[in-house]
């Protein structure tokens, strides 16, 4: 165990905490595992309430967040509803859909396109500066889609990155693979099964690092590198379903974790970057050959 302490002595959560400050530990309100838009969003919410450490395997920059291009669909025109985006959404999922779980995140998203907005998101506008330019993807009965040109995850990173390195209390670890999540139940202590952080390899050292945190997130994106043929970027591993799950966490619905799903196969590329995504806004037609 990296930190200098003894298991065996720690007879409850409290214990192990005392004695994780006097060890060889970094000690957090709150952990981050993730760099992407989920982990920098937690990050930046919780910063006032405590000091936050966020731990990425990459840069900082790296993630799935800063690859897509697209946009993210929210009720932002006069013209539009939240009901029609519900409705919109549930025909789309083809009776896959939770109501419920549509209704919250479509009637929450208006709010939060403001917020990544005061954060200093930039999303493009039309002609003259005024109105948003809303664009229309498949499945929207309307124009819905706040994007930033065709670079809208980058921009939305940059801007989080920057508002995150604002913040005294968040402190970023670049290069520090998550191993696996310390839990009370691996160190044999009484109670309820809690996380208690966990240990990351620091890759320009090669040394394993021990983080505790009373609150753990686990941000780390999808398992598209699974596969042998993906648009997903390296980082994209499951490492975070995969400590979950050797964590107790019950994992489902894996089979709708995707990212850039619409792709054209490009065969004289590496066997890794066989596809590249098509535009799927409203203006683009894909024709299969006759």
């Amino acid at each position: 165990m990296p930190a200098r302490y003894e298991k065996s002595r720690c007879e409850s959560i409290g214990d192990w905490y005392d004695a994780a400050l006097m060890a060889d530990q970094r000690n957090f309100d709150y952990l981050v595992i993730g760099s992407g838009i989920a982990g920098l969003t937690f990050a930046l919410k919780v910063a006032k309430a405590g000091r936050v450490g966020l731990i990425t395997k990459k840069h900082r920059a790296e993630s799935n967040t800063n690859y897509a291009q697209g946009g993210i669909a929210a009720v932002m025109s006069a013209e539009d509803s939240l009901e029609l985006h519900v409705r919109d959404t549930l025909v789309a999922g083809a009776g896959l859909c939770h109501e419920d779980a549509v209704r919250t995140i479509v009637s929450e998203g208006p709010a939060l396109m403001r917020e990544l907005i005061e954060w200093g998101v930039n999303f493009s506008r039309r002609e003259g500066g005024g109105e948003y330019d809303l664009g229309r993807e498949g499945g929207h009965s309307k124009r819905r889609v706040l994007h930033a040109g065709d670079i809208t995850g980058r921009e939305i990173e940059r801007a989080l990155l920057e508002e995150a390195a604002r913040q005294p209390s968040i402190t970023v670890f670049e290069d520090m693979l998550a191993i696996d999540l310390i839990t009370s139940q691996k160190l044999g202590l009484p109670g309820r099964n809690r996380c208690l952080g966990c240990y990351a390899l620091d890759e320009k050292r090669s040394v394993v690092e021990t983080f505790g945190a009373s609150m753990t997130l686990l941000a780390t994106g999808g398992a598209g590198k699974v596969y042998l043929y993906t648009s997903n970027p390296d980082i994209a591993s499951g490492d975070g379903v995969a400590m979950a799950y050797r964590a107790g966490a019950s994992i489902a619905n894996m089979e709708f974790v995707q990212f850039h799903p619409t792709c054209l196969y490009e065969p004289r590329a590496k066997p890794d970057r066989k596809s590249t995504r098509l535009n799927s806004s409203h203006s683009s037609v894909s024709r299969m050959p006759s």
